[in-house]
């Protein structure tokens, strides 16, 4: 299947490529490089290899990241501009999430797939973008085999509402609504949710 024929509630679901880069570096130049200036890089560093990142800085460090195959994401398109993304890997990819050493005694099974991070477009937030950028990435983990996914959102407690520029990885309640199931709490304020993904077709669930 093209790329092109994914397409989420009317947006256009891309991989992030060399061929997608420009559009990802301006999504995250319009926001100040995301998180500080992270650009989405945080979770691939354990061990971070700081005088290489550095020296390159973190936007060079994850184009060359990206060149090499080594970070994945799934881009939301309006038009042709990317307005969201949401970050996803195997764990050996992405191995520095938050509360690590917690989840490492915890883990009952080692993922296939996580979802460490979503970030979308100061403009479309509070439109349900987040849920559309998980879908799409759902659906490239499942072109890619599938298998066991996490994710790490944010478990609010009920009522509580925060700043959507807060929420790195959405809530616990998106996930359930999404058909992930609660497996345990991680740190404070997060928790570990799971979904098994059949191997398949890109075809947004």
């Amino acid at each position: 299947m093209d790329d092109r024929d994914l397409v989420v509630d009317g947006f256009r679901i891309q991989p992030l490529s060399p061929a997608t880069w420009d559009a990802f570096a301006d999504l995250a130049e319009r926001h100040n490089g995301v998180w500080g200036g992270c650009w989405c890089t945080h979770f691939h560093l354990y061990p971070d290899p700081i005088e290489e990142r550095r020296a390159l800085g973190n936007r060079e460090f994850k184009r060359q990241l990206v060149e090499a195959g080594r970070s994945h994401a799934a881009l939301v398109f309006d038009g042709d501009t990317a307005v969201a993304w949401a970050q996803y890997g195997t764990v050996d990819e992405l191995p520095n999430i938050q509360h690590r050493k917690e989840w490492e005694r915890g883990v009952p099974r080692r993922p296939d797939f996580r979802i460490t991070c979503l970030f979308v477009d100061r403009d479309y937030r509070r439109t349900g973008m987040a849920s559309i950028a998980v879908r799409g990435a759902l659906a490239l983990i499942s072109a890619a085999g599938g298998g066991l996914v996490e994710s790490y959102p944010h478990d609010l407690p009920p009522g509580k509402k925060t700043s959507s520029s807060f929420l790195y990885n959405a809530t616990r309640t998106m996930y359930e609504q999404l058909g992930f199931t609660y497996q345990r709490p991680k740190g404070q304020g997060n928790c570990v949710m799971t979904t098994e993904v059949p191997a398949g077709t890109r075809t947004a669930p």
